[in-house]
């Protein structure tokens, strides 16, 4: 059973941001004075992120691109802890079919029913969430958190993964509340 759910939670980062598009949502605290933070590192659960290393590993590259662009410097005494947390939704769609037609008529004696012929196809997704928490660390709470989702694809090449993954915490990392310098 730990080999399934590990299996699916890489899948949520497999195509986080492919074909289809990422929905992003947001929240953080309005009080909180973003500017004053200089330094973060990562939260120590997200070595234990139920998914492989390598994927992990793009994971938090690519928010370390998006903390340092904003002008936070990694460090060992960090005052902001980056925490990360991935979940699957299964879901179905199903669509109806119907061929032929039905009633035919007016003919010489009049309108008859005709054959028709509904097909049904059900197609089943995962929908992968992931979650990106940043934490005041002297007060211990979430001041910001940045939520990116889809559909996800299971038949991308590693490079379209890496693509995808980077994306996607971009994307996440829109509506942060300090952004990068314009160029």
């Amino acid at each position: 059973m730990k080999n399934i759910i590990t299996y699916l939670v890489f899948c949520v980062f497999i195509v986080l941001a492919g074909c289809s598009s990422v929905s992003v949502s947001y929240d953080y605290d309005k009080n909180a004075d973003f500017k004053k933070f200089k330094t973060y590192a990562f939260d120590e659960n997200v070595a234990k992120l139920p998914v492989l290393q390598i994927v992990r590993d793009r994971i938090t590259a690519a928010i370390d691109r998006e903390m340092q662009a904003r002008g936070y410097t990694k460090s060992d005494t960090p005052d902001l802890l980056v925490d990360v947390y991935a979940k699957l939704e299964q879901g179905e769609t199903a669509t109806a079919t119907t061929t032929g037609t039905g009633m035919y008529g007016p003919w010489r004696y009049g309108y008859g029913g005709g054959f028709t012929t509904t097909s049904v196809s059900v197609e089943k997704y995962v929908d992968g969430t992931l979650f990106i928490n940043v934490i005041d660390k002297s007060q211990e709470k979430i001041i910001w958190q940045g939520r990116g989702t889809k559909t996800l694809d299971e038949d991308s090449s590693p490079q379209k993964r890496e693509d995808n993954i980077n994306n996607a915490v971009k994307l996440i990392f829109e509506k942060y509340p300090v952004q990068p310098p314009k160029k």
